[in-house]
């Protein structure tokens, strides 16, 4: 007598963790340099101004401000308009 269990019971019971992507920081809010806008695979949303891809895609500020999504040369893309010292 075999010592697994049959049928395909036994091959369950596996899942990956979840990676908690999509838009962190969403039109109008205010953040500081460094602050991550989106996580995402590959570039649905492209860097606009004062904004960078990270190696696995995601977008972050590099200067403190106001974060701004529209549209490019048909692309999404998410800038961040500097604060103005009024």
């Amino acid at each position: 007598m075999g010592r697994t269990k049959g049928g395909s019971g036994a091959k369950n019971g596996r899942d990956s963790n979840p990676k908690y992507l999509g838009v962190k920081k969403y039109g109008g809010e205010r953040v500081t340099a460094g602050s991550i806008l989106v996580r995402q695979r590959g570039t649905p949303i492209h860097p606009g101004n004062n904004v960078r891809r990270a190696s696995d895609d995601s977008l972050f500020a590099i200067v403190d401000g106001t974060v701004v999504y529209g549209k490019r040369r048909n692309r999404k893309i998410v800038s961040v308009q500097p604060f103005t010292n009024d």
